[in-house]
Protein backbone atom coordinates (compact mmCIF):
# COMPACT_ATOMS: atom_id res chain seq x y z
CA UNK A 1 0.00 0.00 0.00
CA UNK A 2 1.14 3.53 -1.16
CA UNK A 3 0.85 6.30 1.76
CA UNK A 4 1.24 9.97 1.19
CA UNK A 5 3.23 11.88 3.32
CA UNK A 6 0.69 14.26 5.76
CA UNK A 7 0.12 15.08 8.99
CA UNK A 8 -2.88 12.61 9.52
CA UNK A 9 -0.58 9.43 9.38
CA UNK A 10 0.18 10.15 12.74
CA UNK A 11 -2.88 9.15 14.18
CA UNK A 12 -3.03 6.14 11.78
CA UNK A 13 -0.28 4.22 13.89
CA UNK A 14 -1.04 6.21 17.39
CA UNK A 15 -4.06 4.62 17.49
CA UNK A 16 -3.06 0.95 16.47
CA UNK A 17 -1.04 0.97 20.23
CA UNK A 18 -2.12 1.83 23.44
CA UNK A 19 1.48 2.52 24.48
CA UNK A 20 2.08 4.99 21.53
CA UNK A 21 -1.89 6.26 22.38
CA UNK A 22 -1.03 7.57 26.01
CA UNK A 23 2.15 8.75 25.03
CA UNK A 24 1.02 10.80 22.17
CA UNK A 25 -2.42 12.24 24.21
CA UNK A 26 0.75 12.99 26.84
CA UNK A 27 3.20 15.13 24.62
CA UNK A 28 -0.17 16.79 22.48
CA UNK A 29 -1.58 18.48 25.75
CA UNK A 30 1.88 18.89 27.53
CA UNK A 31 2.30 22.83 27.85
CA UNK A 32 5.80 22.80 27.68
CA UNK A 33 6.34 20.66 24.58
CA UNK A 34 3.74 22.53 22.88
CA UNK A 35 5.12 25.76 23.99
CA UNK A 36 9.04 25.04 22.35
CA UNK A 37 7.28 23.80 19.52
CA UNK A 38 5.07 27.14 18.95
CA UNK A 39 8.29 29.20 19.75
CA UNK A 40 10.37 26.98 17.43
CA UNK A 41 8.25 28.90 14.46
CA UNK A 42 8.89 32.11 16.34
CA UNK A 43 12.20 31.50 15.91
CA UNK A 44 12.29 29.60 12.52
CA UNK A 45 9.05 31.36 10.72
CA UNK A 46 8.88 34.76 12.39
CA UNK A 47 12.48 36.24 12.97
CA UNK A 48 14.51 33.77 10.37
CA UNK A 49 11.41 33.97 8.09
CA UNK A 50 12.09 30.17 7.25
CA UNK A 51 9.46 27.70 6.68
CA UNK A 52 7.76 25.18 9.43
CA UNK A 53 9.41 23.86 12.39
CA UNK A 54 6.68 23.63 14.67
CA UNK A 55 3.95 21.84 15.83
CA UNK A 56 2.62 20.39 12.49
CA UNK A 57 5.97 19.29 11.21
CA UNK A 58 6.34 17.46 14.44
CA UNK A 59 3.41 15.75 13.02
CA UNK A 60 4.34 15.04 10.04
CA UNK A 61 7.56 13.88 10.95
CA UNK A 62 6.79 11.52 13.98
CA UNK A 63 4.12 10.09 10.98
CA UNK A 64 6.70 9.30 8.60
CA UNK A 65 9.12 7.80 11.09
CA UNK A 66 6.90 5.39 12.13
CA UNK A 67 5.36 4.09 9.06
CA UNK A 68 9.22 4.06 7.82
CA UNK A 69 9.90 1.59 10.87
CA UNK A 70 6.75 -0.59 9.83
CA UNK A 71 7.66 -1.32 6.58
CA UNK A 72 11.17 -2.17 8.33
CA UNK A 73 9.57 -3.95 10.67
CA UNK A 74 7.40 -5.73 8.20
CA UNK A 75 10.77 -6.92 5.86
CA UNK A 76 12.38 -8.48 8.95
CA UNK A 77 14.81 -6.25 9.89
CA UNK A 78 14.90 -6.01 13.94
CA UNK A 79 14.93 -2.10 15.93
CA UNK A 80 18.55 -1.18 17.09
CA UNK A 81 17.05 -1.08 20.86
CA UNK A 82 15.36 -4.39 20.98
CA UNK A 83 18.55 -6.32 19.20
CA UNK A 84 20.56 -4.39 21.60
CA UNK A 85 18.47 -4.30 24.93
CA UNK A 86 17.85 -1.03 25.75
CA UNK A 87 13.94 -1.92 25.11
CA UNK A 88 12.01 -4.76 25.43
CA UNK A 89 9.21 -4.39 22.93
CA UNK A 90 8.09 -3.47 19.57
CA UNK A 91 5.63 -0.95 20.62
CA UNK A 92 8.57 0.58 23.09
CA UNK A 93 11.12 0.47 19.71
CA UNK A 94 7.97 2.80 18.19
CA UNK A 95 7.96 5.33 21.33
CA UNK A 96 11.37 5.68 20.71
CA UNK A 97 10.66 7.23 17.07
CA UNK A 98 7.31 8.74 18.44
CA UNK A 99 9.15 10.75 21.03
CA UNK A 100 12.15 11.15 18.83
CA UNK A 101 10.32 12.41 15.68
CA UNK A 102 7.95 14.78 17.63
CA UNK A 103 10.75 16.66 19.48
CA UNK A 104 13.26 16.47 17.63
CA UNK A 105 13.01 19.71 16.59
CA UNK A 106 12.24 21.76 19.63
CA UNK A 107 16.07 23.08 19.50
CA UNK A 108 14.97 25.36 17.51
CA UNK A 109 13.37 27.03 19.94
CA UNK A 110 16.70 28.53 21.24
CA UNK A 111 18.52 29.36 18.04
CA UNK A 112 18.83 27.77 14.47
CA UNK A 113 22.78 27.31 14.38
CA UNK A 114 23.35 23.85 16.54
CA UNK A 115 19.94 22.95 16.66
CA UNK A 116 19.78 19.41 16.73
CA UNK A 117 22.08 19.42 20.10
CA UNK A 118 20.11 22.06 21.71
CA UNK A 119 17.09 19.99 21.10
CA UNK A 120 18.90 17.00 22.81
CA UNK A 121 20.03 18.75 25.80
CA UNK A 122 16.39 20.40 26.19
CA UNK A 123 14.23 16.62 25.46
CA UNK A 124 16.62 15.23 28.75
CA UNK A 125 14.24 17.09 31.17
CA UNK A 126 10.94 16.68 28.99
CA UNK A 127 11.93 13.17 28.76
CA UNK A 128 12.73 12.72 32.21
CA UNK A 129 9.26 14.45 33.65
CA UNK A 130 6.93 12.34 31.33
CA UNK A 131 8.85 8.88 30.69
CA UNK A 132 7.39 7.64 34.00
CA UNK A 133 4.25 8.46 32.73
CA UNK A 134 4.13 7.20 29.77
CA UNK A 135 5.98 3.96 30.72
CA UNK A 136 4.82 4.15 35.08
CA UNK A 137 5.37 0.09 35.37
CA UNK A 138 9.26 0.67 33.99
CA UNK A 139 12.20 0.38 36.23
CA UNK A 140 14.77 3.60 35.91
CA UNK A 141 17.30 1.45 34.16
CA UNK A 142 15.29 1.09 31.25
CA UNK A 143 13.78 4.95 31.35
CA UNK A 144 17.50 6.06 31.31
CA UNK A 145 17.94 3.80 28.56
CA UNK A 146 14.97 4.47 26.39
CA UNK A 147 15.63 8.39 26.76
CA UNK A 148 19.12 8.19 25.66
CA UNK A 149 17.80 6.20 22.35
CA UNK A 150 15.83 8.93 22.08
CA UNK A 151 18.25 11.89 22.83
CA UNK A 152 20.72 10.09 20.09
CA UNK A 153 17.92 10.36 17.33
CA UNK A 154 17.23 13.86 17.97
CA UNK A 155 20.77 14.62 17.67
CA UNK A 156 21.48 12.19 14.98
CA UNK A 157 18.53 14.56 12.72
CA UNK A 158 21.89 16.53 11.87
CA UNK A 159 22.94 15.86 8.13
CA UNK A 160 26.70 15.27 9.53
CA UNK A 161 25.99 13.26 12.12
CA UNK A 162 26.09 9.20 11.66
CA UNK A 163 23.11 7.24 12.99
CA UNK A 164 24.07 4.44 14.64
CA UNK A 165 20.34 2.80 15.39
CA UNK A 166 17.26 1.87 13.20
CA UNK A 167 15.40 4.00 14.74
CA UNK A 168 17.06 7.58 14.67
CA UNK A 169 18.19 6.85 10.70
CA UNK A 170 14.06 6.71 9.92
CA UNK A 171 13.44 10.05 11.79
CA UNK A 172 16.50 11.41 10.24
CA UNK A 173 15.23 10.03 6.42
CA UNK A 174 11.48 11.23 7.50
CA UNK A 175 12.94 14.98 8.62
CA UNK A 176 13.90 15.04 4.63
CA UNK A 177 10.78 13.84 3.19
CA UNK A 178 8.48 16.89 4.53
CA UNK A 179 9.23 18.54 1.50
CA UNK A 180 5.89 19.16 -0.47
CA UNK A 181 3.57 21.84 -1.61
CA UNK A 182 6.53 24.36 -0.26
CA UNK A 183 7.55 22.66 3.21
CA UNK A 184 11.04 21.30 1.87
CA UNK A 185 13.77 20.97 5.09
CA UNK A 186 15.90 22.83 3.46
CA UNK A 187 14.98 25.92 4.84
CA UNK A 188 14.17 29.24 2.54
CA UNK A 189 13.60 32.68 2.79
CA UNK A 190 9.54 33.31 3.05
CA UNK A 191 8.38 35.57 0.25
CA UNK A 192 12.08 35.58 -2.02
CA UNK A 193 12.19 34.02 -5.38
CA UNK A 194 15.33 31.86 -5.47
CA UNK A 195 16.26 28.14 -6.15
CA UNK A 196 15.44 27.34 -2.66
CA UNK A 197 12.06 28.84 -2.86
CA UNK A 198 11.24 27.04 -6.77
CA UNK A 199 12.67 23.89 -5.64
CA UNK A 200 10.31 24.05 -2.26
CA UNK A 201 7.37 24.76 -4.29
CA UNK A 202 7.83 22.32 -7.16
CA UNK A 203 7.85 19.21 -5.24
CA UNK A 204 3.75 18.04 -4.84
CA UNK A 205 3.58 15.02 -3.23
CA UNK A 206 5.68 12.48 -1.34
CA UNK A 207 4.79 9.08 -0.86
CA UNK A 208 6.41 5.93 1.04
CA UNK A 209 5.78 2.06 0.27
CA UNK A 210 7.02 -1.39 0.23
CA UNK A 211 9.76 -1.24 -2.21
CA UNK A 212 10.58 -3.94 -5.19
CA UNK A 213 13.80 -4.84 -4.04
CA UNK A 214 13.81 -3.08 -0.90
CA UNK A 215 11.61 -2.54 2.12
CA UNK A 216 10.79 0.93 1.46
CA UNK A 217 10.67 2.98 -1.78
CA UNK A 218 10.29 6.24 -1.64
CA UNK A 219 8.39 8.41 -4.77
CA UNK A 220 8.79 11.97 -4.78
CA UNK A 221 6.58 14.16 -7.40
CA UNK A 222 7.46 17.51 -8.82
CA UNK A 223 5.80 19.77 -11.55
CA UNK A 224 9.55 21.93 -11.82
CA UNK A 225 12.28 20.29 -12.13
CA UNK A 226 14.05 22.38 -10.01
CA UNK A 227 12.76 20.07 -7.17
CA UNK A 228 15.73 17.99 -7.40
CA UNK A 229 17.12 20.77 -5.31
CA UNK A 230 15.59 19.55 -2.77
CA UNK A 231 16.11 15.80 -2.95
CA UNK A 232 19.92 15.96 -4.18
CA UNK A 233 20.56 19.01 -1.01
CA UNK A 234 18.35 17.49 1.54
CA UNK A 235 17.39 14.10 1.19
CA UNK A 236 20.33 12.31 -0.02
CA UNK A 237 22.49 13.45 2.43
CA UNK A 238 19.92 12.73 5.19
CA UNK A 239 19.77 8.97 3.55
CA UNK A 240 23.77 8.68 3.55
CA UNK A 241 24.00 9.16 7.07
CA UNK A 242 20.76 7.49 8.02
CA UNK A 243 22.62 3.84 7.83
CA UNK A 244 19.27 2.61 6.33
CA UNK A 245 20.73 3.39 2.42
CA UNK A 246 20.84 -0.47 1.63
CA UNK A 247 17.31 -0.59 2.50
CA UNK A 248 15.71 2.64 -0.29
CA UNK A 249 15.03 3.02 -2.97
CA UNK A 250 13.81 6.28 -4.51
CA UNK A 251 11.81 7.50 -7.51
CA UNK A 252 11.59 11.00 -8.57
CA UNK A 253 8.83 11.66 -10.93
CA UNK A 254 8.27 14.70 -13.51
CA UNK A 255 5.03 15.05 -14.23
CA UNK A 256 4.10 12.11 -13.75
CA UNK A 257 7.33 10.97 -15.47
CA UNK A 258 9.97 9.04 -13.95
CA UNK A 259 13.63 11.11 -14.47
CA UNK A 260 15.85 9.65 -11.44
CA UNK A 261 16.11 6.51 -9.98
CA UNK A 262 18.18 5.55 -6.75
CA UNK A 263 17.56 1.35 -6.61
CA UNK A 264 20.75 1.10 -4.87
CA UNK A 265 22.24 4.03 -3.01
CA UNK A 266 25.76 3.56 -1.45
Amino acid sequence: MTVVISPNLIYQHVSKSILLTRAFSIIESDDEVQELLRLSNVFAVTRLKYNDHGPVHAKIVAGTALELLELLIQSGIKPSCLKDGTCDSIDEAKLIVLLAAYLHDIGNSVHRENHEFIGALLAKDILDRLLPRILPDKKINKLVAIRQEILHAIYSTNTDIKCLTIEAGVVKIADGLDMAEGRARLPYKLGKFDIHAVSALSIKKVEICKGSNKPIKIIVHMDQSAGIFQVEKVLMPKIFTSGLQDYIELAVLYRDKEILTYPTIT
